[in-house]
């Protein structure tokens, strides 16, 4: 495991501080605030610490206010239900006495029941495609003019590995159809705990979804005449899933209205099982529209 995943599963390990409330720490992965899919996923690590027994079968968030960097979350648990099959949680993140993150957990008791899922899509293996730090360096040489700190996020180690289908250059985005695969893992054997691998997933889930919705509009999350935020995520956990083996993000954008955008997922293992679905709505302002 390498220093930046060991860092994540460290982060994912909450202090407990009081009956349903812990504390994360925050990183800084170049952004302008709290990266959400952190926040998710101390929110779903909080979570589970008050349920025994079950599994998270699905979480539904709404991002309140931009996270502070600088300092620490809290996170406090609303035990809402507790059910013979369903536990339900609600979890607030709080930074400066305010939220910034509410979000509903929901957890099952293993049980068995029909199954069918839908197929995934035909792609080239990730052993085929060009790792995405290895296409943002090249695009880096492409242009002189990048400011440090953007040069800075492009470049940054992560604790996930992606390697996409279509790649897509925000430095010089053009017009694409409103879909994208990428391939994505932890970048790192991860520990033999199932809870842990659910959390990285939700984790990486916030990657790369919020731009399906901006590729046919030729906008990127690195222009500053754009406003561009999550709003809200859900996510849904169909199987058990290994975080450190390849998955498939299959991303589509149905729609874009109003200043926001939905965008959904498919994400499935190498073996073509459907693992997980996301779905997002983002902030997509032009603040100095032509």
């Amino acid at each position: 495991m390498n220093r930046v995943l060991q860092d994540l599963v460290n982060l994912l390990d909450l202090e407990a501080l009081e009956v349903n409330m812990f504390r994360g720490q925050s990183r800084d992965l170049g952004g302008k605030s709290v990266f959400g899919g952190q926040v998710i996923g101390q929110a779903l690590v909080a979570a589970a610490r008050t349920v025994e027994g079950a599994e998270p079968h699905s979480l539904h968030a709404y991002f309140l206010r931009p996270g502070d960097m600088n300092l620490p979350l809290v996170y406090e648990v609303d035990r809402i239900r507790d059910g013979r099959s369903f536990s339900a949680r609600q979890v607030s993140a709080i930074q400066h006495g305010q939220p910034i993150l509410s979000m509903i957990a929901s957890f099952q008791k293993p049980e068995s029941g029909p199954e069918h899922q839908a197929p995934m899509p035909q792609v080239p293996a990730p052993e085929t495609l060009r790792p995405q730090a290895e296409l943002a360096e090249e695009w880096l040489r492409q242009r002189a003019d990048v400011p440090p700190r953007l040069k800075d996020a492009m470049l940054r180690v992560l604790a996930i590995e992606f390697r996409p289908v279509t790649p897509w250059n925000p430095l010089q985005p053009e017009a694409r159809e409103c879909a994208q695969n990428i391939w994505f893992r932890a970048a790192g054997r991860l520990p033999d705990d199932p809870l842990l691998h659910r959390c990285v997933l939700a984790y990486a889930s916030d990657f790369n979804l919020l731009s399906t919705a901006l590729r046919p509009h030729a906008m990127s999350f690195l222009d500053p005449n754009n406003a561009i935020a999550s709003i809200d995520h859900a996510l849904w956990f169909h199987r058990d899933v290994r975080a450190d083996d390849w998955l498939l993000y299959a991303m589509d954008s149905p729609s874009a209205q109003g200043a926001r955008g939905l965008s959904r997922g498919l994400i499935f293992d190498r073996g073509g099982r459907l693992v997980a679905s996301v779905v997002q709505e983002n902030l997509m302002r032009r603040i100095n529209p032509a």
